[in-house]
């Protein structure tokens, strides 16, 4: 497998004031899978994100993702997983202010060590001719685009997306959902973090998050849907 978590807890605080936000965790995910983590503010879904991409750690358990213990590795070992193993699609964009689009995505280029060209990137995600413009120069729908076009330029095998289409109107929402589902199928695996319930609808497995604690994992109710299907 290539992400495996086993019995994880994760742990804000100590003693009386100690906070739960990850409960005895059992994930399991391979290449090539479009997974939808789903649940309301404060289940634990952005929790469960940091930990598998090595921003967080868990506070117990067993974390590893493609055969490396992340639990146990060096601060050196860990540098070298975001880098290479692991690209995070935020919320909140994290793009550089002093560079231009298309340089904000060949930092991912370079920090990954890929071969991927930011303007063929910047084109897949409807920015073709925008790549010399800063990120206070475009919408935040634009700054989002730019965000996905720097992971994908990274071409590492797991993409980890906080709420990839909150910024996005509905008609560019299904057009990043559409890049990211043929990530997958390119055998990448796709983590979506979302509270959007339709969009759990076109994923390979729905794993819902209810204070810390999976409460189902599965495929999507109803049977998996087309994303030109969603409406929301």
């Amino acid at each position: 497998m290539l992400i495996e978590l086993k019995d994880v807890i994760k742990r804000y605080g100590e003693g009386s004031l100690a906070v739960t936000a990850l409960a005895d965790i059992q994930l399991l995910i391979d290449h090539g899978e479009f997974v939808v983590v789903l649940g309301p503010s404060g289940s634990g879904k952005t929790t469960l994100l940091n930990v598998v991409g090595a921003l967080d750690s868990a506070s117990d358990g067993a974390v590893r993702v493609n055969s490396v213990d992340i639990t146990a590795a060096s601060r050196r070992e860990l540098f070298g997983f975001r880098a290479h193993t692991v690209s995070f699609i935020f919320q909140s964009f994290n793009l550089f202010p002093g560079l231009t689009a298309a340089e904000n995505v060949q930092f991912g280029v370079d920090a990954s060590g890929s071969d991927a060209d930011p303007a063929d990137v910047l084109d897949s995600v409807g920015l073709g001719g925008k790549g010399d413009r800063f990120p206070h120069e475009l919408s935040g729908g634009e700054q989002q685009r730019v965000a996905i076009a720097r992971a994908l330029a990274t071409r590492n095998p797991i993409l980890l997306c906080d709420e990839p289409t909150g910024e996005l109107d509905f008609r560019t929402g299904v057009q990043i959902l559409e890049l990211l589902q043929e990530q997958a199928r390119s055998g990448r695996a796709v983590l979506v973090v979302t509270h959007n319930r339709e969009i759990s609808r076109m994923a390979d497995r729905v794993v819902e998050l209810s204070s810390g604690r999976i409460v189902s994992d599965g495929p999507p109710r109803g049977g998996r849907a087309a994303v030109t299907d969603l409406n929301w």
